[in-house]
């Protein structure tokens, strides 16, 4: 198993719940299920907007969507963001190095310890606010750099 810390972006948790999703569902639900048994974390902010994205989208009822970000709660540390996060989030945005919401991930997981991001939205391979990206994503099965996080050797 790694020894680094890490967490998931919004889009995994979307990803692993949606049906119309295909590979990207079955290698979502894999990191899932692998970071469970990992030093994994997920951002309060990555849990809300998962629920938010599901439940505009149609992907999920009100109360499923509550009742898997509520199991996610359970099964996962959860990181908030502090005022030092969004001030961070706000300099990188308004700079125009990082998209507000992926500023204010980063910024919280590395406050929170955490030493990659498993995300499709940003730059594979970049390391933000001292946090390495990681796609998930590989052409038919899980990345390697993934699956090396998540202490599953492809």
């Amino acid at each position: 198993m790694s020894a680094d810390r890490l967490t998931l972006d919004t889009n995994i948790l979307v990803y692993s719940i949606d049906s119309q999703a295909g590979l990207r569902r079955e290698i979502a639900r894999q990191v899932v299920d692998l970071a469970v048994g990992c030093d994994c974390s997920l951002t309060l902010q990555a849990i809300s907007e998962f629920y938010a994205v599901v439940t505009r989208k149609g992907l999920m009822p009100a109360a499923e969507a509550a009742a898997q970000a509520a199991d996610w709660l359970e099964l996962f540390p959860s990181l908030a963001a502090s005022a030092t996060a969004v001030r961070i989030a706000l300099a990188a945005a308004s700079s125009g190095r990082a998209a507000y919401w992926d500023a204010l991930l980063l910024a919280t997981a590395a406050e929170g310890g955490c030493r990659a991001v498993l995300t499709e939205d940003m730059a594979d391979g970049a390391v933000i606010e001292g946090v390495l990206v990681v796609n998930p994503f590989g052409r038919a099965t899980l990345s390697a750099a993934a699956a090396r996080l998540l202490g599953n050797a492809a």
